[in-house]
């Protein structure tokens, strides 16, 4: 008999490796940005943050904090082709981290209707 494996705890694997992958692609920062910066309203917060900024401190702990309180996590979710479009030139170096997103990107995608 094979286990299965909630949408939120394979969410949280998938976030856990990104973050392994952004730090073996030196993309984590110590260091926040500003509260400023944070608070943007631009989509990926682009007028404020580069895109991996916007992954380490907005996407990763606004997921985990919804899989926390058991909220409801996204169901149309595309953060690949932005990654694609982000890091073009440069796919190769960042290949795991938009892996790790098309992943998620997967898992969410739809998800309410499997339940």
């Amino acid at each position: 008999m094979t286990k299965r494996v909630s949408i939120a705890a394979q969410a949280l694997e998938i976030l856990e490796q990104l973050e392994v992958e952004l730090k073996a692609a030196q993309l984590w920062q110590a260091q926040p940005p500003s509260l400023q910066a944070l608070q943007s309203t631009a989509p990926f917060a682009s007028d404020t943050l580069d895109f991996h900024q916007w992954l380490q401190f907005i996407l990763i702990p606004t997921l985990n904090q919804l899989v926390e309180q058991r909220a409801a996590l996204p169901n149309a979710i595309a953060i690949s082709p932005m990654a694609i479009e982000v890091w073009r030139g440069q796919l190769r170096e960042h290949r795991q981290i938009i892996l790790q997103l098309k992943a998620l990107d997967e898992l969410l995608d739809g998800h309410h209707a499997r339940h």
